[in-house]
């Protein structure tokens, strides 16, 4: 009986598991459930824009097709929820069919939480052609705030000579 020796080479066994990772990916997606197909925005998945500077936030949404009658806004402690509804516009007539839908309709939700509290008396929301924008004030304990260095009997002087000449 013969022994044969087989040189075990590393990069055969990454390149056979990244194959098998890849069948495994490829199938997961393959079979997630697509917005696309659906025609429908899922729940919370309103894309948002938000910015920050020293006084507020910034929040942008694009909502196309919704008047702002039809969208809700609550601010509830730290969080901003944004509701509505997008109207499905269909133009079939009899004896025709759908080849392709890719707008989305349907009910939408999107909740986050502010890193801070905002001042709630003070919050903006405008909407232009299609796009809400809500503007979100800090509340001033929030807000950054320089605080004043005060001299005292030993502090040094400007020309460093330790508040003594």
């Amino acid at each position: 009986m013969a022994n044969t020796v087989i040189r075990w080479n590393p990069f055969r066994e990454l390149a056979s598991m990244q194959s098998l990772l890849d069948r495994a990916f490829d199938d997961t997606w393959r079979n997630w459930p697509s917005t696309f197909e659906q025609g429908n925005v899922n729940t919370g998945m309103l894309p948002l824009d938000i910015h920050e500077n020293d006084n507020a936030y910034i929040v942008t949404a694009a909502v196309p097709g919704v008047q702002p009658d039809n969208i809700n806004i609550k601010l509830h402690n730290d969080f901003l929820t944004i509701e509505g509804e997008i109207p499905a516009q269909t133009v079939q007539q009899d004896g025709t069919h759908a080849l392709l839908q890719e707008r989305f309709y349907g009910r939408f939700s999107r909740t986050i939480r502010l890193p801070q509290p905002v001042s709630r008396d003070n919050v903006d929301a405008t909407f232009d052609q299609g796009v809400l924008t809500l503007t979100l004030p800090k509340a001033p304990e929030a807000q950054p705030r320089s605080i004043p260095i005060k001299l005292g009997n030993n502090m040094l002087t400007s020309n460093g000579s330790g508040g003594k000449k």
